[in-house]
C-alpha cells in the first residue's frame, strides 16, 4: 500500500529533466537566489538575461541557453548544462551550469578591486587622533 515503484519515479524524474523550466525556477535551484520569488523579481527588474535577452521569469529555458545574471554588484555569465526543478545540495546545484572564463576573470579582477579598496589604516589613533576624533563627532 505504502510502496511506491522506483522504476516510475526514474522514468518520471528523466522525462522532467528534458523538459524545458522556467527561468525563475532554474535560478532559485541552481542557488543564484535564496527564494524563488527573489529570482523572479530579479528577472522582471531585468537583471537577468537569457541568450541576450531580457525575458519574463516563466521563460523556459533548454540546456545550452546562455544566462547573464546581475545580483549584488556581481555579474555571471553561464551556460545552462542540466535543468532541475528541485532545489538541491550546492554540490549538485553546480552541475547544473558552466560559468564562462570570461565571466571567472572577471569576477576574480572586480573582487581583486574590492580587496585592495579596503586597505587598513596605516596605524592605529594615538591620544591626541582620538580627541579630534571626539571633535568631530560631537560637532565642536
Amino acid at each position: 500500500m505504502g510502496r511506491r515503484r522506483r522504476d516510475g519515479d526514474r522514468a518520471e524524474a528523466a522525462r522532467a529533466a528534458e523538459e524545458p523550466v522556467r527561468v525563475d525556477k532554474w535560478l532559485w535551484a541552481a542557488r543564484f537566489f535564496k527564494t524563488r520569488a527573489n529570482a523572479a523579481e530579479a528577472v522582471s527588474g531585468g537583471k537577468v538575461h537569457v541568450n541576450g535577452q531580457r525575458v519574463k521569469p516563466s521563460r523556459l529555458i533548454r540546456p545550452g541557453d546562455c544566462l547573464d545574471i546581475q545580483r549584488s554588484g556581481q555579474r555571471w555569465t553561464v551556460i545552462v548544462r542540466a535543468l532541475s526543478r528541485r532545489r538541491g545540495p550546492a554540490q549538485v546545484a553546480r552541475t547544473l551550469y558552466e560559468e564562462t572564463p570570461e565571466s571567472r576573470a572577471a569576477r576574480e579582477a572586480a573582487r581583486e578591486a574590492r580587496r585592495r579598496e579596503t586597505a587598513a589604516p596605516p596605524r592605529r589613533p594615538d591620544g591626541r587622533d582620538r580627541r579630534r576624533l571626539r571633535q568631530l563627532k560631537s560637532g565642536r
